[in-house]
This record gives structure tokens, C-alpha cells and sequence, in this order.
């Protein structure tokens, strides 16, 4: 590239918008609180009782604490990297890998987003049969027509996207602690009770711990969303403050849905409630208004959802371009910050994958685990380089590092956390990740030829080998069966 096209480049890129603390935190909060929360007393209820529950998210409120005060503190060390998740993955285990690490969270993000349209056709569905479970044809036009719709709204620019987010959030904050504060109302201390243990419906106290443990991954995806669009933030301590803020501000609502479930319905009956479980569990204790009124709450909260994943899904591209990792035409923004060919490239992805559920038995549950597990990559990768960073380096002699050591422990104690999720997920979804992965490296490889660099270092081309491997292995796991979509 020419002086004289650099000089172009940058006199053509726009000021980015600057986001204050609370409109940060909304997008992590926006970000974290979609379909997730409106099926947690059924996917709870159909593993554990009340002391299973509040075991799991004590060990799921640890760990991704520990993920949360990695972005704070990552932010803090390291102000000089943007798009936290993708960039954090590259400073610290080379350009590959942060490739690997932000096509992950973008193929990720727009996987993710399809669940919530497909969520919105079967709650809508309840009512116009000709929706089905959001997976007929009627459903699909109606999905694309509002995936369209708001590829358009963020066109008009970041900020009002994410004013209107800032909004969005609370609208769908509000019926949730409504819920909560009914459910209290109306909470009855022998069904609570008669639920406490769990173990004659759902076995030992281990298995049941056990198995609720991967229904917290998906509801807390989105943590890092302050980190992702950091580059926004006024200042830049406001990134980890939101991070926090956000984290624990979902922590407390996510768990209070869970366990005052407990105090409404014997947990058998939880367990056969119909998506959204919620709207069921107030239903029963108010009549149908309050079934009405909850899904009403999911489909606002749900957009809510799908305007903050689609915004940091864009913004992961558009920085990994500017940093080029990818292809050029992926880093070209209007003067209202919209990085419009990142964002039609994530709209044109969605859309893809919402063709697919039409040929697809069970697309919701399998969109839901498969984003799960295209996002614990990246999170991992960055909770190690925390970890990394923290690391002592100097002489025994020299003193202790001010801060480090705690430091060190949060880092340490998230990657093993991201590592056991990762690994609970199973064969089934790393493999599939990998059949992503693998040709995802084309987008590399046009990158290096347009700066007429070499293609592959040595430790470059190990890696490509591993994730060639594993996507071969999957397709031939999925051509005998072995695993199934």
C-alpha cells in the first residue's frame, strides 16, 4: 500500500462515536440478557432442584466473574488494543490464532442471532400455527424481512444504534423483575420445599450439578461486550467498570429467575413447560395475562439482543481489517461509523444459517450449543493471555509486582474455567467448529496476498494442519453418522 493511500485511508476513516459508562454497560447488559433467560426454570428444572441450582451458579458466577475481571483488567493493562476478544487472542499467541479467534466470535455472533429469530417465530407461533416452531417458510420470510430491517437501522449510524439499544435494554430489563417480583408474590414455601433436593426426579446432587452446568454458558455470552467496542468508550477505564457492572448487574437477575421458579410449580411440571418456560411459570401463578406479558418481554428483549450481537459482530471484522487480518473491503466505514461491509458480510451470514433451519430437526437447540462453543475459543484465548501478561517475569530478588499476583490468579482461574466448558461441550461441537474454522482461513490468506506477505510461517502452518484435520474429521464424522446436526 502507497503513503499516498494511507494518507487517504486515514483522512476518509471517521471519528469514532464515543460511548459513555451507562451505554457501555447497556451493551453488555443488552448484549448478555436475550432468549437465554426466558428458558432457564425448564432447562434448570429438567437437571437439578433448588440445591443443585444454586450450587451451578455459584460455580458458573465464579468462573465467569473471573472471565469479567479479565476484560476489566485486560483494558487497564492493555488500552492500546481494540475489539477486546479478537485482539487480546493475537497480542498474545500470534496473527493466526487471532484470526481463528475472530472469525470464531463473529461466526458465532451470527449463528447466535439466527436462535433469536427462529425464538421469536415459535413464540409468535403459539398464536398463528402457520409459523410453526419459527423453522416454515412463512417464518423465514418474516425473519429475513426483519434482518433487513435492522441491517438498514444500523446503517444509519453506531451512535443511534446504540442509543436505541440503551433503551431496548431497559424496555426488556423491566419485565423480567416484574416476573421476578410476581413470582415472589406469589411464592409458596412447601412447593419450594418439595423441590429442594431433586435427587427422586433428577438423581445425585453430582449429576445434577453436572448437568445444568453448559445451560449458564450461552445466557452469559456477551460479557466481553464493552471490551469488543472499546474503542467508543470516552474514557478508556469505563470499558472494565461496564464490564463488571454489567456482569453482575445479569448474575443477580439470571439466578433470582432460577431459583423463585422453584417457589411456583413442582419442578416435573417446570420441566415440561413449553419455551418460553417463563411465560409458563407466571401463567401458573397469574392466570394467562401473565404468559402474554412475558412474551411480550422476549421478543423486545430478544431484538434487544440481536441489535447489540449484530453491532459487536460488524465491529470484530472492522477491526480485524484495520488490523489486516482481514481482507481490505472489510474495513471501509461511512461518515456515521458504520462499518457497512463488515455488517452485510454478518447480515449475509445470518441469512444463510436461517435458510438452513428449514432443513433442519432440531436447528434452535443445535444453533444455541454451537454458539456456545464458537465463542469459549476466543474466551479462552484471551483469559490465557491475561494470565500470560500477569506472569512474573522479573528476578526473585526484584520485589514483588504490585497487583500482579491477583492478577495472575484471575487469569489462571478463567482459563481453567473456559477450558472444562469447553471440554464439557463435547467432541461433537469442536469438530463442527473446526469445519468452520478451517476454510474460514481463505479471508487469511487474501489478507497476506494483499500485503504481498508470506502466507504461512512455520508454527502458522502446524496449526492450519490441526485445524484441517479436524474439520476432514468432522465431515466424516457427520457422512457416518457419528455425530449428527
Amino acid at each position: 500500500m502507497t503513503e499516498a493511500e494511507t494518507a487517504r485511508d486515514a483522512d476518509a476513516s471517521p471519528r469514532p462515536a464515543k460511548l459513555s459508562l451507562p451505554t457501555l454497560t447497556a451493551m453488555v447488559v443488552g448484549s448478555m440478557v436475550g432468549a437465554g433467560v426466558f428458558s432457564l426454570p425448564s432447562r434448570f428444572a429438567e437437571e437439578t432442584g433448588v440445591a443443585g441450582a444454586l450450587i451451578a451458579w455459584s460455580i458458573a458466577g465464579v468462573g465467569m466473574l473471573m472471565l469479567a475481571l479479565v476484560f476489566q483488567t485486560l483494558a487497564i493493562r492493555r488500552p492500546d488494543l481494540d475489539a477486546g476478544v479478537y485482539a487480546y487472542a493475537k497480542a498474545g499467541f500470534g496473527e493466526y490464532l487471532g484470526f481463528f479467534s475472530a472469525f470464531g466470535y463473529w461466526a458465532s455472533a451470527c449463528v447466535g442471532n439466527v436462535t433469536y429469530w427462529v425464538l421469536i417465530m415459535s413464540t409468535v407461533g403459539a398464536v398463528v400455527p402457520a409459523l410453526g416452531e419459527g423453522d416454515t417458510v412463512l417464518a423465514l420470510v418474516l425473519s429475513s424481512i426483519g434482518l433487513w430491517g435492522f441491517f438498514l437501522l444500523i446503517c444509519r449510524g453506531v451512535k443511534e444504534a446504540a442509543a436505541i439499544n440503551r433503551i431496548v435494554t431497559v424496555a426488556k430489563v423491566v419485565p423480567i423483575l416484574v416476573f421476578i417480583v410476581l413470582a415472589l408474590f406469589y411464592f409458596k414455601a412447601d412447593v419450594f420445599a418439595e423441590n429442594f433436593g431433586g435427587e427422586d426426579y433428577a438423581g445425585s446432587l453430582f449429576s445434577q450439578v453436572r448437568g445444568t452446568m453448559l445451560a449458564t454458558v450461552f445466557v452469559f455470552l456477551g460479557v466481553e461486550g464493552a471490551s469488543v467496542y472499546s474503542r467508543h468508550a470516552k474514557r478508556r477505564e469505563d470499558v472494565g467498570r461496564a464490564t463488571l457492572l454489567g456482569f453482575l448487574s445479569v448474575f443477580a437477575v439470571f439466578a433470582s429467575v432460577t431459583i423463585v421458579s422453584y417457589g411456583i410449580m413442582p419442578m416435573s411440571e417446570i420441566a415440561e413447560l413449553r419455551q418460553p418456560s417463563m411465560a409458563g411459570v407466571l401463567e401458573h401463578a397469574v392466570g394467562t395475562w401473565g404468559q402474554v406479558f412475558v412474551s411480550v418481554g422476549l421478543i423486545v428483549s430478544v431484538l434487544g439482543a440481536y441489535l447489540a450481537w449484530t453491532l459487536m459482530a460488524a465491529e470484530v471484522l472492522f477491526v480485524a481489517a484495520k488490523d489486516d487480518d482481514m481482507p481490505r473491503f472489510l474495513r471501509r466505514a461511512t461518515p456515521a461509523d458504520v462499518p457497512v461491509p463488515a455488517l452485510l458480510m454478518s447480515s449475509l451470514l445470518s441469512q444463510v444459517v436461517l435458510i438452513v433451519t428449514l432443513f433442519s430437526e432440531d436447528a434452535f437447540n443445535f444453533a444455541l450449543d454451537l454458539t456456545s462453543s464458537l465463542s469459549l475459543i476466543p474466551y479462552l484465548l484471551a483469559a490465557a493471555f491475561a494470565a500470560k501478561i500477569a506472569w512474573p517475569r522479573r528476578p526473585p530478588d526484584a520485589g514483588p509486582r504490585r497487583g500482579r499476583t491477583g492478577e495472575l490468579a484471575v487469569g489462571v482461574l478463567a482459563t481453567v474455567y473456559t477450558a472444562f466448558l469447553l471440554f464439557a461441550a463435547g467432541p461433537k461441537f469442536v469438530l463442527v467448529s473446526f469445519i468452520l474454522y478451517a476454510p474460514a482461513t481463505v479471508l487469511f490468506v487474501m489478507a497476506r496476498r494483499e500485503q504481498n506477505r508470506r502466507l504461512f510461517s512455520p508454527r502458522e502452518v502446524v496449526i492450519l494442519i490441526i485445524s484441517v484435520a479436524g474439520a476432514v474429521m468432522g465431515l466424516v464424522a457427520l457422512a457416518a453418522g457419528w455425530i449428527h446436526l
